[in-house]
């Protein structure tokens, strides 16, 4: 058998992963050409490189088709409905961080806080004989966050483009997304809520649960660990 280890197949994250493996004497590479999905591994046996996208990390893990796998901790806790009996996490890695925020815009004044939210969405329901709707690609999530702090009288919109604008765009009335500065935000009139944080995100090193591991592989994945020291 051989342990695969899932990795971003492109950009900045790849290369911040390939780095942080190669400080604790692991080689990561991609074979061939730039736009090719294959991979090695240096420095330790029985280790598979797999390239994939960091969104179908969080499903391959879960699936048992990747034993590791660096993906952000926002895709995981968002596609994942039962974490601790799916992943474990080994290593946060310290890149890739990013904030899911809830923001609106800002022009409402009297709204800064989750409270100011709940209040502000039922006179907006008591209005418009609708529920405020706030434009996210991150649902479990969000949804967890508003009950668990008494937001109730909203829907959710599904958003797979620019959230940003989708309140400029009449589409939405708030809207909840992954941002690292903020500027984009405030470029499109909104403004972060107070304690509308709703995860800290950060590129992370996690172990399937559910993938077959032989005892070759437990052996193999022993020795990563302490590679790793996680």
């Amino acid at each position: 058998m051989t342990i695969k280890l899932g990795v971003p197949s492109k950009g900045r994250l790849m290369e911040k992963t390939f780095e942080w493996f190669s400080a604790r004497g692991l080689g990561l590479a991609k074979d061939g050409a730039e736009r090719e999905y294959a991979g090695r591994v240096d420095g330790i046996e029985g280790l598979e490189l797999v390239l994939l996208s960091a969104g179908e990390i969080p499903r391959e893990l879960a699936a048992g088709r990747i034993h590791l796998g660096v993906t952000g901790s926002d895709l995981v806790n968002e596609k994942l409905s039962n974490i601790d009996a799916t992943v474990e996490e080994l290593a946060p890695m310290g890149f890739g961080g990013a904030d899911l925020i809830i923001a609106v815009p800002q022009f409402w004044v009297d709204v800064d806080t989750l409270d100011d939210l709940d209040a502000a969405a039922a006179a907006f329901r008591k209005a418009h004989g609708f529920r405020l709707r706030i434009a996210t690609k991150y649902h479990r999530l969000l949804r967890d966050f508003l009950k668990a702090n008494g937001v109730a009288d909203y829907q959710l919109i599904d958003s797979q483009g620019a959230t940003e604008g989708t309140v400029k765009n009449e589409t939405a009335e708030a809207i909840a997304d992954i941002t690292s500065t903020g500027e984009t935000l405030r470029a499109n009139g909104l403004k972060i809520l107070a304690d509308g944080l709703v995860h800290a995100s950060q590129a992370t090193l996690y172990k399937s649960r559910v993938a077959d591991w032989s005892d070759t592989d437990r052996a193999t994945m022993s020795e990563i660990e302490g590679r790793l020291k996680v």
